[in-house]
């Protein structure tokens, strides 16, 4: 058993900062978890990848860089590389042999196989003297998948480490981070897995116009508002939800309007709901009823949309994935790491049941210092 030590980087759709996991694995069905961390962006650099999303509106081919996209990215890498040395001086023990490095999404559009994600891969092994594996979603568009979502396969190696009253499978493991995705993992076979609608991203959106605040913490505004039902069914008619799996979702997929004239309290309220109602509409989608959700991503610190999904799970039981034996805020970062290293031996990152691809495809490119 040929185990890598692999560092993970993932700043995701809530655009809040930086999480970074250390791991040791042989790609397969072996994971040893080391420790996380999270590196915050402060408000104005946040603002700035705000505006880098309108700019990413006119992008043609992926590696167009409009207006300042060129100067956000060669920032954001920086950034990312500050993180490692940060991480790494505050764990001495660690000698990473490979970096998996997601960057910034500024763009995504499945439909035309067009994806993109800011980070200069080159930059940060440079900078961090590691090799970078990056830009582990071309390949699958490529082959004709989504492009989205990619932890699955590393959500399949964690099944198998459940704990035994969670070990029955199927199991299904969401994220909610800015747009929620949500792994099938089957007794037998390959995940089935996609995007499942909006996570954190119109909560934040609407908090943040109307309070100044990035985020509801610890859903204390949605706490004194009311769900506005009619506009929780208005969002989940939408078209992407009757559609089949695979499918991904760009972060302007879904806006806030539909919650023009909510109060404050009552439209982050309303938001929560439909994050929630997203994730519970996704089990027609899957092959069979889960018999346990797990839940990781920042989402699962608002109360709000847990108490919604166990309320609309039924019996079924809804648990965090600290409750499971995994860290749920370094999980991403953690199927970062996992996939770097798949890329390395060559394995699939994804599988027809998980992004529409043609055939099960590795992916990723890989640069030295």
């Amino acid at each position: 058993m040929s185990l890598i030590s692999a560092l993970g980087l993932m700043s995701g759709t809530s655009m809040d900062g930086i999480d970074v996991a250390a791991l040791e694995t042989d790609g397969e069905a072996v994971v040893r978890r080391g420790p996380g961390g999270f590196f915050p962006y402060d408000a104005a650099f946040r603002a700035g990848i705000e505006a880098g999303l309108d700019d990413a509106r006119i992008i043609e081919r992926r590696e167009d860089r409009p207006g300042g996209l060129a100067a956000l990215e060669h920032e954001i890498t920086l950034r990312h590389a500050e993180a490692v040395k940060r991480f790494l001086a505050g764990h001495p023990s660690l000698s990473p042999q490979v970096i998996g490095f997601h960057g910034q999404t500024v763009l995504h559009r499945p439909g035309e196989g067009m994806t993109v994600q800011l980070g200069d891969g080159a930059l940060l092994a440079r900078e961090t003297g590691i090799p970078v594996v990056h830009d582990m979603r071309a390949n699958d568009m490529a082959h004709g998948g989504q492009g989205a979502p990619l932890v699955p396969a590393y959500h399949a190696a964690l099944a198998a480490s459940l704990p035994p009253a969670l070990r029955r499978l199927p199991v299904c493991f969401v994220n909610i981070g800015g747009i929620s995705n949500v792994t099938f993992v089957p007794g037998r076979g390959d995940p089935v897995a996609f995007d499942s609608g909006p996570g954190n991203a119109l909560i934040d959106q609407w908090v943040a116009a109307g309070s100044g605040l990035a985020f509801d913490e610890d859903g204390r505004i949605a706490g004194g508002g009311d769900v506005a039902q009619d506009i929780v069914a208005r969002y989940l008619e939408a078209a992407f939800f009757g559609e089949p799996a695979p499918k991904s979702l760009d972060r302007g997929d879904f806006t806030t309007d539909l919650a023009a004239g909510l109060s404050l309290e009552d439209g982050a309220r309303t938001l929560a709901a439909v994050s929630a109602g997203a994730i519970l509409k996704a089990r027609a989608h899957m092959p069979e009823p889960p018999l346990s959700w797990i839940v990781c991503g920042g989402g699962r610190k608002n109360p709000h949309i847990m108490a919604d999904l166990r309320r609309g799970a039924g019996n079924v039981p809804v648990v965090l994935a600290e409750d499971a034996g995994f860290d749920g805020d370094a999980m991403e970062a953690e199927a970062w790491a996992y996939l770097a290293v798949r890329s390395l031996k060559g394995l699939p990152l994804t599988f027809p049941a998980t992004t529409g691809c043609s055939r099960p495809v590795t992916g990723g490119v890989l640069v030295r210092p």
